[in-house]
């Protein structure tokens, strides 16, 4: 069976590059995955799947039955990232698009999810073709909005289950980049990601004069104060032991040098795996907050708004689920090729969210390597522990880990669905 997948997907390389360059090429930032999404559905009719469009913006989800066994939900998220790419390369992005606040700002797939949905078709293709080598549901969800992590819970709400009729899944798995040498598999158990929110602080002022600042109150002074002092917060408040990241990714306020503005919107982002600590940060966001626009005069009724915005709870994959995988895929790739012992990290996701009421469903998410090998070692041998990372400008998916990532989502998929009857 592996042998006949490995059969087609390497007979599929060329249309599978082909489609990974078209959509490198035409990146879409959050819930705006139009094109994207038209893709993922018209490959999935093709197919034979029972195509759900629309879900939760432009969440796609294709259903094929193949008689009974278990129902196995996989996900692929669509959109990009706000970044400029930097690669020199004849497909890479240029495309720029108008956010919802009217800037313009470049848009790329930074983070690899050009290649995820490629893999994802890649693999449906693989699994339609050998449809009497196995027995159940497949359920493949193509995902808005992973990177504000919004989009699965807009899918759930939206009625994924209830309204568009998914079935429960009896296992769900999910893939990632890394740039990690192609040819690398991660399918380690446990707390794999950590939980995360995207909080906004708008600072409240008194705008005016440049040349007369004794007349406002600064909210660019405010702002900058902050960003130094929500800094103190994880190193003065939460105990070393716990994980507790707090980054300020944006500041956005004025737009003249000799306009002290009214307002500073501050954008933050929180990473952790400790409940008790994500309430610590957001206490002391408040506390700093409030604390520094009573310092500079403002009136209690003019206090820092603070705006929750997307979250996630920590990534935890399913012990036994992820051995099997694991196991699986050594099977395929080589023992020395898959790596189970693998550090939590402070990156985050919300692929779990999209099982919704089903938390007792098995769960688990694999890392695929992305990086030319010898890239990779390359920058072991300078001293780097990676070649470059999400979310960089320079982040670059080797073209041989596109076979190799629908290679890795196919064989996983087999493993779990049931036999034919």
């Amino acid at each position: 069976m592996v042998a006949e997948a490995d059969k087609r997907i390497t007979a599929d390389i060329a249309r599978l590059t082909a489609m990974y360059k078209d959509i490198h090429q035409n990146p879409e930032l959050a819930f705006h995955e139009t094109r994207t999404a038209a893709i993922v559905a018209k490959e999935l009719k093709a197919l034979g799947f029972d195509v759900k469009t629309g879900i939760g913006g432009t969440g796609v989800v294709g259903i094929l039955k193949n008689g009974p066994g278990p129902v196995v939900m996989y996900r692929a998220d669509m959109d990009a990232n706000a970044v400029a790419e930097e690669n020199d390369l004849p497909y890479r992005s240029k495309v720029k698009a108008i956010r919802e606040d009217g800037s313009e700002s470049p848009v790329a797939h930074m983070c690899g999810h050009d290649a995820h949905v490629t893999w994802m078709l890649g693999m449906a293709k693989a699994l339609a073709g050998m449809k009497g080598q196995w027995g159940g549901t497949v359920v493949l969800v193509g995902q808005p909005a992973e990177e504000p992590i919004t989009g699965a819970k807009a899918m759930v709400d939206a009625g994924l289950y209830e309204k568009f009729g998914v079935p429960k899944p009896d296992y769900f798995i999910g893939i990632h980049t890394a740039p990690l040498p192609t040819g690398t598999v991660v399918a380690a158990p446990g707390p794999l990601m950590a939980g995360t929110d995207q909080v906004d602080i708008l600072m409240k002022g008194v705008g005016g004069h440049g040349s007369m600042p004794q007349m406002t109150k600064d909210p660019v002074v405010m702002a900058a104060l902050a960003v130094v002092q929500y800094q103190a917060i994880v190193s003065r408040t939460v105990t070393p032991q716990e994980t507790a990241v707090l980054t300020v990714g944006s500041i956005q306020a004025g737009a003249d040098n000799n306009v002290i503005p009214a307002t500073a919107l501050l954008k933050a982002n929180l990473r952790w795996y400790s409940e008790a600590t994500r309430q610590q940060m957001l206490k002391g966001i408040k506390a700093v907050s409030e604390g520094i626009a009573r310092t500079y005069g403002m009136p209690e009724d003019q206090m820092p708004v603070i705006t929750m915005k997307g979250s996630s709870t920590p990534l935890v994959n399913d012990k036994e689920l992820s051995a099997r995988l694991g196991k699986t895929l050594q099977g395929v790739l080589g023992e020395k090729a898959v790596i189970s012992a693998f550090p939590p990290a402070t990156g985050s996701e919300d692929v779990h969210l999209l099982l919704g009421p089903y938390t007792d469903v098995p769960f688990s998410f694999l890392v695929v390597g992305v990086a030319d090998p010898d890239l990779f070692a390359k920058a072991q041998k300078e001293g780097k522990q990676f070649p470059y990372a999400a979310h960089n400008p320079g982040f670059l998916v080797d073209l041989k880990a596109i076979p190799e990532g629908t290679k890795v989502a196919t064989v996983a998929m087999l493993d779990l669905l049931g036999k034919p009857e």
